[in-house]
């Protein structure tokens, strides 16, 4: 399986593919390609793998730290109660709607695999969603359901991280909650997207501690990814690098009884079958 991702290392940012022992740097081959955003652009993963091939480590786990995968993307929309059982959670006795609720987040939101989720001065209810997020590699515009999953680059984890006060601060919007700096995590990497099996029905857990938190499967979404792409392509146009979340289980620690939100210490771990595991301790604002 191919994993290809964004890194750190002696102050430069760079992207390359990932192996059991580190990570083979790529992106000084490709100059045309700054980010994978490009990479992707272009259909360039199957060029990434290619190069990879044979080739040793550039760098060592250790030596490296994790970045989201796509640095810049044009759009990151997230869709929210997309699960039967979270739409029960709300307790107000609507069936699941007819179209998803969706919502939009910013690439600062989000910090890599093993970096800390910060819990923000304003707030002490951090919350964790585990999910799996699809990155566009075919844009367009009025995308045909029946033709969507073929607009999908790559796969790759998602905690998206939320402030429960702070969603319900107006009356119509979540944004505030959604986005604080570092409060959400994706990554560790990308896997590309060959066919539908990847994504239709596979399983996905997020643990706090080691405790499943959070235990599903995406055939069990009320709107499938197909559905949410050609959804979001009838008012948006789709572009390569655009990354949809695309939804999360019940048992967000906000439905416990009592809540149970993140504390500095904890350690949040989302992970899904031909994915891997993102990975996040928790932190406090410094």
């Amino acid at each position: 399986m191919s994993r290809f991702a964004t890194v750190r290392a002696s102050g430069k940012q760079m992207y390359g593919a990932v192996t059991d022992t580190g990570f083979i740097a790529l992106s000084p081959r490709f100059p045309k390609w700054p980010t994978l955003r490009e990479v992707i652009t272009d259909d360039g993963l199957h060029d990434l793998a290619q190069a990879a091939q044979g080739q040793p480590d550039s760098h060592a786990n250790g030596s490296f730290t994790w970045e989201i995968p796509i640095p810049a993307p044009e759009k990151i929309i997230c869709v929210g109660v997309n699960f039967p059982d979270r739409n029960a959670e709300y307790k107000d006795g609507q069936e699941a709607p007819p179209n998803p609720s969706l919502f939009v987040r910013f690439p600062r939101s989000f910090t890599g695999h093993e970096q800390p989720l910060i819990r923000p001065r304003a707030s002490e209810q951090l919350d964790y969603e585990g999910e799996i997020a699809v990155v566009i590699g075919k844009g367009g515009r009025h995308i045909p359901e029946a033709e969507a999953l073929g607009h999908i680059a790559a796969l790759t984890l998602c905690n998206e991280g939320t402030l429960r006060d702070w969603v319900r601060h107006a009356k119509f919007n979540v944004t505030q909650g959604k986005n604080f700096d570092a409060s959400g995590a994706m990554g560790p990497w990308i896997v590309p997207f060959t066919h539908a099996a990847q994504i239709t029905d596979v399983a996905l857990e997020a643990r706090v501690n080691g405790e499943i938190r959070q235990q599903d499967r995406t055939g069990r979404m009320i709107f499938t990814v197909a559905r949410q792409i050609a959804y979001i392509s009838t008012f948006t146009t789709l572009v390569p690098g655009d990354i949809i979340v695309t939804g999360t289980p019940t048992g967000a620690g906000a439905r416990m009884e009592p809540p149970q939100y993140l504390t500095p210490g904890d350690t949040v771990e989302v992970s899904a079958e031909g994915i891997g595991t993102l990975r996040n301790p928790v932190a406090d604002e410094i």
